[in-house]
């Protein structure tokens, strides 16, 4: 039977898990840029290949969509940490 149950605060736990949020993300961008535009059809076996209007739209979805999950996940991280730095002068 272990010793005793590992005790993570609420607050310190939610905030590793943005802070590993936020470096998952660059990959996941990553991900999403490389693998699901080489999966579209490119019309050797007859398929209609993806418009190059549609792909550029993709990209750029994709980069705002990566720059503002990123400026929430850090906007969130600091107001973590300011909190529970009022918290700590107090």
């Amino acid at each position: 039977m272990p010793e005793g149950r590992l005790f993570l605060e609420r607050r310190s736990y939610r905030l590793r898990r943005i802070m590993d949020a936020l470096r998952m993300l660059p990959f996941l961008g990553a991900l999403l840029w490389i693998v699901v535009p080489a999966m579209w059809p490119n019309g050797d076996d007859g398929a209609v290949p993806i418009a190059l209007s549609t792909a550029l739209w993709y990209v750029f979805s994709v980069w705002l969509l990566a720059i503002t999950a990123s400026f929430a996940l850090w906007r969130k991280t600091r107001d973590r940490i300011d909190a529970d730095a009022a918290r700590s002068a107090d």
